[in-house]
């Protein structure tokens, strides 16, 4: 049961790192570092954030604080990015050493105790937790990428559509498959695109 929540959790984790890179396709370098006024934060701060939170969060999961030293969390909310490889290499490696943290994790050690600021937090309760904080992070970015984008490209699925989409579903047996096994194969196409390579 561990094992297989543990793979859950990392498909989840790339589904939401693909939906970022898949709403940064579609926008312009400049609407990357727009903000909509002092107190909001543009795509590159976002990713600023998230990469901040990520690096300190799984660097040493097993042995250190979440909260590291050496992070300067007010930081990341400075709009001082400047350009899109720039902030694409901030994304990427926060979400390298999110992936590499997981893969390397036992079903055994979704019990052990880790602590952040102190706070006490089985391994699977921090997963949890940025399972719920990460997501809610790239909601913002899609969201200001629809704001923003000249034509938006649907990252589900596209309005007026869910009928034949739900019909093609049912037209297949039922599988024991997680939901973003297709959505993962298809967006993998795309890797070298999104990371600028």
């Amino acid at each position: 049961m561990n094992n297989e929540y543990l793979q859950s959790a990392i498909k989840q984790f790339e589904y939401y790192k693909m939906l970022g890179e898949k709403t940064f396709e579609q926008l312009t370098d400049d609407q990357l570092f727009w903000q909509a006024n002092v107190e909001s934060n543009s795509i590159a701060v976002i990713v600023k954030h998230l990469s901040g939170n990520m690096l300190s969060r799984w660097t040493d999961l097993l042995t250190t604080d979440g909260e590291k030293p050496w992070r300067n969390r007010d930081a990341e909310f400075n709009n001082d990015m400047i350009s899109r490889s720039d902030m694409l290499n901030c994304w990427n490696e926060g979400w390298q050493t999110l992936l590499d943290a997981l893969y390397a994790l036992q079903p055994g050690d979704l019990e052990k105790i880790i602590y952040i600021r102190n706070q006490g937090h089985s391994v699977l309760e921090a997963i949890n937790r940025q399972l719920a904080h990460y997501p809610y992070h790239i909601g913002q970015i899609v969201f200001i990428g629809k704001k923003l984008a000249g034509q938006w490209t649907s990252l589900s699925i596209p309005r007026g559509k869910s009928v034949g989409y739900n019909t093609d579903k049912f037209s297949k047996p039922k599988r024991r498959q997680h939901f973003t096994d297709e959505i993962l194969s298809d967006g993998k196409q795309n890797d070298d695109t999104a990371t600028g390579k």
